[in-house]
């Protein structure tokens, strides 16, 4: 696959391959447990499952992590996530509709990213 930046596919690869390394760290977890943190559904089970669900797609066997499968067909079923995920349509953004200045902003925002010192001041006053 192409893009702006030139080939992706090393990207996508090693993108999928963390979501591969994840989902079995998640089903390691999940043997012989009912949810991720603890024998009650928490706020780990609701943050994992958007992502873990979307991600699923992605050149991976799900049938692989069996427990991760059993923890998204039973969360899947719960009445909370369902209402959960099925909001939101209305605030998702049709791609197309983003000016390019707007994405330009958006990519300033996201690539070259650095560690900050920390200030100068910060370090006078803990002498």
């Amino acid at each position: 696959e192409g893009g702006k930046n030139g080939d992706l596919s090393y990207a996508l690869l090693r993108f999928d391959s963390e979501v591969h390394r994840l989902y079995g760290v998640m089903n390691l977890g999940l043997f012989n447990k009912r949810y991720l943190a603890a024998g009650e559904y928490t706020i780990a089970d609701m943050i994992c499952y958007p992502w873990a669900v979307t991600l699923q797609g992605r050149n991976i066997d799900i049938n692989e992590f069996p427990n991760v499968k059993r923890w998204m067909d039973e969360l899947g079923e719960r009445p909370a996530v369902k209402k959960a995920m099925a909001a939101g349509p209305e605030y998702r953004e049709d791609p197309a509709t983003v000016s390019a200045e707007e994405r330009e902003r958006r990519a300033k925002l996201l690539t070259h990213q650095r560690a900050q010192q920390v200030p100068k001041e910060w370090m006078q006053a803990a002498r």
